[in-house]
């Protein structure tokens, strides 16, 4: 593990929590997690960040998707075949990530960053209610689509930058299967924990992942997760919208200040 204050670790911690919360509710927890380990750790690889950051958001996220499990009704099987193609997907991803250098992670970051937030001003409604036909059962042609183009698609984008993953799932759930947004979330987990499994399996075939560090922020990013998952269930997500975008700008500022000072 690379030389890291004690205040920096704190708020990597903090950071994996609140990242934890984030994606269990919504999704995007890496739209924090990430760029709190690029701020926080300017002078390792990127690819050890990428492989790190997977480490920690797999056991946040693996039990987020437990905790949807007991208390809302998801299709698991399908769930599970988009999630075997995402996880396909995301070792390619994975494995073209590993050359990738922080001075191009950081704007591509930013554009995502700014992508998110101007989906979410233009869409006051994302994630408060169910879209609409989120009742109408899925065709078969829609749940192939769903397991080729979602699974495959986002399963790359996962492996290869992966912020926003969570938030990109719930809606293309959302969008291609009919679900409500609260299904969607589930659903986008379990989906999720094979991606993150695909890639993290390829970042530490590469020796790219600082397992001590992931370890004291998984802990605190499974509690996150945890208390997000029930906080979804029961009251939703409104309040989450509001930090999301907070977060968001303030994170473009800063990667934004970095990199062109």
């Amino acid at each position: 593990m690379p030389d890291i204050s004690l205040t920096t670790l704190v708020v990597l911690c903090l950071a994996a929590a609140a990242a934890g919360w984030i994606d269990a509710v919504v999704g995007g927890g890496g739209l924090l997690l990430l760029p709190a380990l690029l701020l926080g750790l300017p002078h390792v690889p990127a690819a050890h960040i990428l492989g790190t950051n997977k480490a920690v958001a797999i056991v946040g996220t693996s039990g987020a998707a437990v905790t949807y499990l007991r208390k809302t009704p998801v299709e698991v099987g399908t769930a599970v075949r988009i999630g075997l193609t995402a996880l396909a997907g995301s070792m390619l991803g994975a494995f073209f990530a590993a050359g990738i250098s922080s001075d191009v992670l950081r704007p591509v970051i930013m554009v995502v960053l700014l992508a998110v937030a101007a989906f979410v001003l233009l869409r006051p409604s994302f994630g408060r209610a169910a879209a609409d036909g989120a009742k109408a059962p899925a065709t078969r042609a829609r749940t192939v689509t769903a397991i080729v183009l979602v699974g495959g698609g986002i399963g790359f984008y996962d492996g290869l930058f992966g912020p926003g993953t969570g938030t990109f799932l719930v809606l293309a759930l959302t969008a291609v299967l009919h679900l409500d947004l609260v299904t969607a979330s589930a659903n986008a987990k379990i989906v999720n924990v094979c991606t993150n499994a695909g890639a993290l399996a390829m970042f530490a075939y590469q020796g790219t992942v600082l397992w001590q560090l992931a370890a004291l922020m998984a802990l605190f990013n499974l509690a996150g997760a945890m208390a997000g998952a029930r906080m979804a269930l029961r009251k939703g997500s409104e309040f989450v919208r509001g930090v999301l975008l907070v977060v968001v700008f303030s994170l473009v500022a800063k990667l934004a200040f970095d990199q062109w000072t």
